[in-house]
């Protein structure tokens, strides 16, 4: 498992222990659980000569993901691992569901209301709060991180050389958009996009080629939005045929082809647009940053010999990942990005109007939605057993509880135990 964080009395990050260690001195009263998760542990007495151990916490911003990994230079062993997912799609659709209510409210015949918009200016650097919510994930992780073990050093994946203008000042037009690795990142794009599978069989762990969807033949282009993944199997049946003909028995994966060969490219839009805010707020941390490439982590996991995981991406970013990385043993930590539920709203009728006072998250027998709890359901009722997620607080007091095996409804309160107050984030096992 991941190594647990130590803290000393005077709430001072100390070297991280083996999970059996803690267990130790859990168990004979030297100290207590500080924190679920990240799990940390607080010693009860003092200790003499605490030498730290300086650690290197890395990150592989995504648009859907995040990847972080802390590691020790030296040994290279990976200390702790996490996957975090953003909520800014989520948010994108609600500010979307709002904008829809207003424009319809503001069509009616009602009373004339001044506009307001040109009152509101935009801080410079403005984000919006799609974009927003990612960077503001990141940074709250690295608080945290921070505050329970000994980081000395950042790592992240960020800059990209334009590598082709270094070699040739005076390249331009189409010579300058395809460039001297088109091809390569032409093939890790569509290998991100199908899912590193075949796109007319579904099969993975296959050699892959790059298919025309629209053949040469027949017109087709070798624009990126005509291209995708297919085994060679796939590719010599299909040939030069019109992918209808080819699919025909099969309308559903037709449908879901071209549906994803038009897919729009928000996710990297959105790291594009977040990555250069993200690194300018990693500075004011006042911590030396290390910045990497995509190519760079490829490499480097290449050669690990590693599977594609977001942290293990994060372990492997920078010129400073060591020749071994040792993930034996290493747990990751699923952590889900949910919101405070703190905005204050209110419910509208059907004509767009407030209709009730703002929305304030309130609390269900000493519960509230987001707290992590343990249940110990008897056996005698429906769900026995032993239960740990995130809950759902209602009001008649029976609990939704979801947990890494799915979701439990209707537990009674009175077997549930709080392990975390709600913070904001829900957190599962990988």
């Amino acid at each position: 498992m991941s190594k647990v964080f130590v803290l000393n009395t005077n709430r001072k990050p100390l070297d991280p222990v083996h999970p059996v260690r803690a267990r130790i001195l859990l168990n004979t009263g030297k100290a207590a659980i500080y924190r679920k998760f990240p799990f940390t542990i607080i010693l009860k007495h003092a200790i003499q000569d605490e030498e730290v151990t300086e650690l290197r916490i890395k990150l592989d911003p995504g648009s859907r993901v995040t990847g972080i990994a802390i590691l020790h230079d030296q040994s290279g062993e990976v200390v702790y691992g996490a996957s975090l997912s953003h909520r800014g799609q989520t948010i994108k659709e609600r500010l979307d569901k709002r904008r829809g209510i207003r424009r319809g409210r503001r069509n009616r015949h009602t009373r004339y209301r001044e506009p307001r918009f040109n009152n509101r200016p935009r801080r410079k650097g403005w984000l919006p709060p799609s974009l927003e919510s990612r960077i503001t994930n990141i940074i709250t992780w690295i608080g945290r991180l921070m505050r329970v073990c000994h980081i000395t050093h950042i790592s992240m994946e960020l800059v990209k050389f334009d590598m082709q203008l270094m070699e040739n000042p005076e390249i331009s037009s189409i010579e300058y958009q395809q460039g001297t690795l088109q091809g390569y990142e032409v093939r890790e794009y569509l290998l991100q996009k199908w899912n590193r599978t075949c796109a007319y069989c579904g099969k993975h762990n296959q050699p892959l080629q790059i298919e025309h969807i629209v053949s040469r033949a027949k017109g087709g282009s070798n624009r990126v939005s005509n291209l995708c993944l297919a085994c060679d199997r796939c590719n010599k049946a299909k040939g030069t045929k019109d992918i209808k003909d080819f699919l025909k028995k099969k309308p559903e994966r037709l449908h879901s082809i071209l549906a994803q060969a038009k897919a729009p490219l928000k996710d990297a839009a959105a790291v594009n647009a977040t990555r250069l805010e993200l690194f300018s707020r990693l500075q004011a941390l006042g911590l030396p940053i290390e910045c990497g490439t995509g190519g760079r982590t490829k490499y480097n996991r290449t050669m690990q010999n590693l599977p594609k995981a977001h942290w293990l991406d994060a372990a492997c970013v920078g010129a400073s990942t060591p020749e071994h990385i040792e993930v034996r043993g290493v747990a990751p930590l699923a952590i889900t990005a949910y919101g405070h539920g703190r905005r204050r709203m209110c419910l509208m009728n059907k004509y767009g109007f407030p209709r009730s006072n703002s929305k304030k998250k309130q609390f269900t027998h000493k519960y509230q939605t987001g707290d992590i709890v343990k249940a110990i359901v008897p056996l005698h009722l429906k769900h026995a057993g032993t239960h740990v997620g995130r809950m759902s607080a209602k009001a008649n007091g029976a609990f939704t509880i979801t947990t890494s095996k799915g979701t439990v409804t209707d537990i009674g309160k009175k077997y549930c135990r709080r392990l975390q107050r709600a913070d904001g984030y829900g957190y599962l096992h990988l």
